[in-house]
């Protein structure tokens, strides 16, 4: 009892409800280690008692939380700050410094602007505390009507210039060809985060090293600012190396190869390694330094990490003792002696910068309303650069996973390191705000992966079953509310992925706040009823409505059921392929004929692109702010990019966007592709008048 009392003050779940009316009581032992990584010792009754006395006596004395709330638009002030004792002086030293405000209870606060605040009291013969206080407005901006976009994963996605995967150039030819041609509103990529590097590589988007810094891999090299003042010396070195990069480019386009990361950084790194020693005009010079200036502390820990790669390995287990510190004398001693590697590294962030900014810009001229939706994954690489320069921040010894369910009776294990909720909170948030900042510089909405991650993640100790996790709390309202603020400093939208197993009430509270959720077709049936597909009426508004997503099957492969051989040959199945076969046929056949039934396609024998374009006028029809297309859908294209529950099985990450013969697609060849032509023809047609599909049940919620 004493344990359960002293999780709950440390938000560690001893139970958890993995379906209505079941409960899973948590192992004692998962508890202690998980109260062990944060700080807390609960290995005896000793150290159990000693602790939740500690934690109570701590509660009952402060009479401030670390961290206060306050959305604009609520009635009154905070009431953690109209409570406070009388005469309490209290003193709001505003974000960014400026004029101090004060004053003393019972008095109320003045109004309180837009920010991250520090707040102290000083209680009348008490001691004197602090806090964060964050003021945010009371919802993210929203979608200005109806918008319709393309999900595309950037490095599957070549050009005949790209050196062997999509790269920032390629997303600027797309983001014009596609806005001013079709009235494409805005295009969301995979997340451009850095990766660790690697003997191979990890491919995978959604394990960085970093998610504050994107990959310099995504650069167009012939963009670089001093690619046009190379001499003939670095001209002739560019030269040679444009014989190996179409030697790449064609294995990929025209030999059946798979996109090879690590090759493609070899080629462009040492690109940049002959333009790093050409000389930075002084436009260049200037517009560098005040990079240098804006980034700050996080950039030069950032390239540190990538110039004690570079010396050392990746592996900083090996690394020279006291190196594994960031803020070591070791360390400041190494940097100094790297310096000129930090600085080039540095430099290959400004870059990157520098073309996102452009590819924006570019968006948003061809009259995009959103442009760039950048991805932000739900954790980072526990060897990577943000787990070394943030080593206090995340929880020793700890993986973020998900839960048992009816997908995977052993639960997930993501091997991603998860932030510890009382290091951010004593920090004010501030590595996460940086990071919302980061990502929010060049888009006009972020998707944010496992948005339920806000409210909880569930940890996996080192060495224990998935299964033998716990979920672990954060301040919802803080991290909302942070989230929210950004948001609307950069006028941006943000989107949540909050797909699977999501805790009651948890919807409801991100739509309160604007923040929109994602509907995926296949998914929205209703679930509490006979589970038929819900009516597109009945969808809600506030989403990105998909047909599918990176994880699924595309389009053509789901109606066909081309999908379940795959996963047959692979072994994923859990009934012989017949069955699978006979309920998918069933599936598709409900689907098919629900979609004649409302005039969006002609007769179940229409033929796969008509079938194609009629589940995307089905989106039409429903009240959904956002429409993604997934662009592989646009070509005929089978293959899913990633087949969750395999890992060198099947080339996750690693395919071209390919048309249904299996043939790599550029983005040449999908401008002048009919098939695309007359997709997103007819749903800017749809999207101009959407009408609302026929009734075929006397039930109008149901269809």
């Amino acid at each position: 009892m004493s344990l359960a009392r002293l999780a709950a003050r440390h938000g560690v779940a001893t139970s958890y409800a993995p379906s209505a009316g079941v409960s899973v009581q948590v192992p004692d032992a998962t508890v202690v280690t998980v109260l062990a990584a944060l700080g807390v010792a609960a290995t005896t009754e000793e150290e159990v008692e000693a602790a939740l006395t500690a934690a109570e006596e701590a509660a009952a004395a402060r009479i401030l939380p670390a961290t206060v709330v306050h959305w604009v638009g609520a009635a009154g002030p905070p009431p953690a700050l109209t409570g406070l004792p009388p005469g309490t002086l209290v003193r709001l030293t505003p974000e960014g410094g400026g004029q101090e405000a004060q004053w003393r209870t019972p008095q109320e606060p003045p109004p309180l602007p837009l920010g991250v605040h520090r707040v102290t009291v000083h209680p009348r013969g008490g001691e004197t505390l602090g806090a964060t206080l964050i003021v945010a407005p009371e919802r993210a901006p929203a979608p200005c009507g109806r918008v319709t976009g393309l999900l595309v994963q950037l490095y599957s996605l070549l050009s005949q210039r790209s050196w062997g995967m999509g790269d920032l150039g390629d997303l600027s030819e797309l983001a014009a060809w596609s806005g001013r041609t079709h009235g494409i509103g805005f295009l969301q990529v995979n997340p451009l985060h850095a990766a660790v590097p690697g003997d191979p590589t990890d491919p995978s988007p959604y394990r960085p090293s970093s998610r504050r810094f994107p990959d310099p891999v995504h650069l167009r090299i012939e963009d670089v600012p001093r690619h046009s003042y190379a001499g003939p010396a670095e001209r002739a070195a560019l030269e040679e190396l444009s014989q190996r990069v179409r030697a790449l480019r064609r294995a990929v386009l025209e030999e059946g190869a798979l996109i090879d990361r690590d090759a493609v950084w070899a080629l462009k790194r040492e690109a940049l390694e002959v333009l790093w020693a050409v000389p930075a005009g002084p436009g260049e010079r200037a517009s560098y330094c005040e990079f240098l200036a804006e980034q700050g502390r996080a950039l030069e820990d950032h390239a540190t990490w990538c110039a004690l790669v570079e010396e050392y390995g990746a592996d900083c287990g090996v690394w020279p003792a006291g190196l594994e510190d960031p803020c070591s004398a070791q360390t400041a001693q190494a940097r100094r002696s790297l310096w000129d590697r930090v600085d080039f590294h540095c430099w290959l962030a400004y870059l990157t910068d520098l073309q996102l900014s452009g590819a924006q810009r570019v968006a948003r001229e061809a009259g995009m309303p959103l442009g760039l939706v950048h991805d932000l994954a739900v954790g980072v690489h526990p060897g990577g650069a943000d787990a070394w320069a943030q080593r206090a921040a995340f929880a020793v010894g700890m993986s973020v996973g998900a839960p048992p369910d009816a997908f995977n009776a052993r639960g997930q294990d993501w091997g991603l390191p998860p932030w510890r909720p009382d290091v951010l909170a004593s920090l004010g948030y501030a590595p996460y705000r940086a990071l919302l900042r980061g990502l929010f510089k060049h888009a006009g909405a972020l998707r944010i992966d496992h948005v339920m991650g806000l409210f909880r993640l569930w940890w996996v100790p080192a060495g224990c079953e998935p299964c033998e996790g716990t979920y672990v709390s954060y301040d919802h309202e803080a991290m909302l509310a942070v989230l929210v603020l950004e948001a609307h400093r950069a006028g941006a939208v943000v989107i949540g992925e909050d797909l699977g197993t999501v805790e009651p009430g948890v919807r409801e509270v991100l739509a309160r706040r604007g923040v929109l959720g994602t509907s995926v077709l296949w998914f929205e049936r209703d679930w509490a009823g006979d589970g038929r597909p819900l009516a597109p009426a009945r969808w809600r508004a506030d989403c990105l409505a998909t047909v599918t997503t990176h994880d699924l099957p595309p389009t053509a492969a789901r109606l066909s059921g081309e999908h379940l051989e795959l996963r047959d040959r692979l072994g994923l199945l859990t009934r012989s392929l017949a069955q699978e076969r006979v309920a998918d046929a069933a599936d598709t056949r409900e689907w098919l004929i629900l979609l004649s039934r409302l005039g969006l396609l002609d007769g179940v024998h229409a033929g796969e692109e008509a079938a194609v374009l009629a589940v995307h006028r089905y989106l039409l029809a429903t009240p959904a702010r956002l429409i993604g297309l997934w662009l592989p859908d646009a070509v005929g294209d089978r293959r899913p990019q990633n087949l969750p529950g395999t890992s060198h099985e099947y080339p996750n990450w690693r395919l071209p966007v390919s048309d249904r013969a299996g043939r790599p697609v550029t983005l040449e060849d999908l401008a002048a592709s009919p098939r695309a032509h007359a997709l997103f023809s007819a749903l800017r047609a749809g999207e101009r008048a959407a009408p609302a599909p026929r009734t075929a049940t006397p039930d109008a919620r149901r269809v």
